[in-house]
């Protein structure tokens, strides 16, 4: 069993990332439906929270179903960090996450996310003055370093842990690498086994099959996995990794009808959260991914994202289904 203040995770747990426009609750639901184990909300700005920014405060909804939970903000100035945990841990999430991950420039340049990376002492003050202004478990996701020539996740985990952090997720790529080329698990492996360290420590970065989760798992041996842009469109890869770990076989993909229900499902609630037009709108950037690979589906898809009416979009899913009925999705 993995702790994490009061939170108890099963052993090995696997995480949803939190990703901008894509972590909602909506998004949320269907992947603890599908197996993860805990989740975090969008990214929030501290700046956005204390303004009472109408974007900022609709990213705290959080539901019980959706349990554990953490809320993650990001900002750079630490009275504004302190301040904005305080109004997160009004919402009573499980644990507030800090964000000194993201590569974005508008967040970069703003001495926030990955920015704060080129500056370990600012790091340390920033995430002092949230643990100390909450009574909630405080976590940090963060990034390797910069640069290659400036790798400090070393350095960062210890003194994360010395000021309160209760568990690190490590993206394993520096900021200049943003999402390309390959993540590098050793420097999270070499923390991990630092004596100094009795955190949790999850790792983050390419995991996107049962068949990388496990061989991550028995090569660098971490405490859990984060699973972020794998899960987009498809949130069945939490349950099909925790299958393969404890069987050593592949679980059936799943089904066009599986495909339909999840994606009719996620409109439904985005709707429901959102409000109708907003909800269709904002959906329409997901149907590519629930039906990649499907064969003929982009006159299907462009009706999905051209229609504006529900009862209309649900009646266009009942006819897709009914075209794909005899549709076999063969296993990767």
């Amino acid at each position: 069993m993995i702790k994490i203040g009061k939170i108890e995770l099963p052993n090995h747990p696997l995480l949803l990332a939190p990703m901008e426009d894509v972590s909602d609750p909506p998004f949320r639901r269907l992947c603890k439906m599908h197996g993860a184990d805990m989740m975090y909300s969008e990214f929030i700005s501290s700046e956005g929270l204390i303004r009472d920014a109408m974007k900022s405060k609709m990213k705290l909804d959080i539901f019980d179903y959706e349990r554990p939970v953490g809320i993650q903000i990001f900002g750079g100035d630490e009275e504004a960090m302190a301040l904005s945990a305080k109004i997160v841990e009004a919402v009573q999430p499980d644990l507030v996450d800090i964000n000194f991950g993201c590569p974005v420039k508008k967040v970069v340049c703003k001495g926030a996310g990955a920015g704060v990376l080129k500056d370990i002492d600012l790091m340390v003050r920033l995430t002092k003055a949230v643990v100390n202004s909450t009574h909630l478990p405080v976590t940090v996701k963060t990034r390797l370093g910069w640069d290659d020539e400036s790798i400090n996740i070393d350095e960062v985990a210890e003194r994360l842990q010395d000021v309160g952090v209760q568990a690190l997720t490590v993206h394993a790529r520096t900021r200049a690498q943003m999402y390309k080329g390959h993540s590098d698990w050793t420097h999270i492996e070499r923390i991990h086994k630092n004596p100094r360290l009795s955190i949790p420590i999850f790792g983050n970065g390419d995991i996107d099959s049962p068949q990388k989760a496990k061989e991550y798992k028995e090569r660098f041996g971490l405490d859990g996995m984060m699973i972020g842009r794998a899960a987009i469109g498809y949130p069945w890869i939490f349950n099909e990794i925790k299958h393969y770990l404890a069987t050593g076989e592949f679980l059936a993909p799943p089904t066009m009808a599986d495909r339909l229900e999840a994606a009719k499902n996620h409109l439904i609630w985005s709707m429901e959260w959102k409000g109708e037009r907003l909800g269709i709108v904002e959906m329409r950037r997901h149907y590519t991914n629930y039906f990649k690979g499907i064969h003929g589906f982009k006159a299907h898809r462009q009706r999905l994202v051209t229609e504006d009416d529900p009862l209309n979009l649900m009646r266009i899913f009942d006819e897709i289904e009914d075209f794909y009925k005899d549709y076999v999705i063969e296993q990767l």
